[in-house]
């Protein structure tokens, strides 16, 4: 039998509650809420597609994705550049990929995201890919909201959603001047 893969996973204390960080061959493949219904979908996914388990301990990679999160949560970085790896199928990671291209501060509607991923008619299957993220904040999954401008479903609840979309909207214009 194959040892397993590890997944060294460290917790995040964000201002709007605790993330699970987790790296993969110096690739960020988690940082996920620990407060919400679908965590444990999640970390069976990851732990599948990966052959692993989760090790509690750091790694550069980790210690690197803090910094940038401290930094965002300070409303200092707009962007992130920390290497990720995105676990799930050819779609999902298309999906996930249209998201890094919303800018900060800025939201689009599930709609508005499947016609960027040139897929207008799978806005379920969409918003279930939206729903299966699991590197929360750095792919920005909290910027899409319903097509009439109001807050849907978020992993890490709508208060939290809320809360990260209001931080970036009083730090957007910083980026301007």
């Amino acid at each position: 039998m194959r040892n397993k893969n590890k997944i060294i996973t460290k917790q995040y204390n964000s201002p709007f509650g605790n993330l699970l960080l987790g790296s993969y061959n110096e690739h960020i493949c988690l940082c996920d809420w620990l407060i919400n219904n679908r965590k444990e979908n999640v970390d069976l996914m990851l732990k599948r597609r990966l052959f692993a388990d989760y090790i509690e301990d750091s790694s550069d990679i980790i210690d690197y994705a803090s910094k940038q999160l401290d930094e965002y949560f300070l409303g200092i970085r707009k962007n992130f550049d920390v290497p990720l790896l995105l676990n799930g199928t050819d779609f999902q990671k298309h999906i996930w990929n249209c998201l890094l291209l919303i800018p900060y501060g800025n939201m689009v509607s599930y709609s508005e995201i499947a016609n960027i991923a040139g897929k207008p008619k799978s806005i379920r299957a969409i918003a279930n890919t939206i729903a299966s993220n699991a590197i929360s904040i750095f792919i920005p999954c909290h910027r899409v909201i319903g097509k009439n401008y109001t807050l849907t479903g978020y992993r890490g609840g709508l208060i939290t959603k809320q809360s990260l979309l209001t931080l970036e909207k009083q730090n957007y214009y910083t980026t301007l001047f």
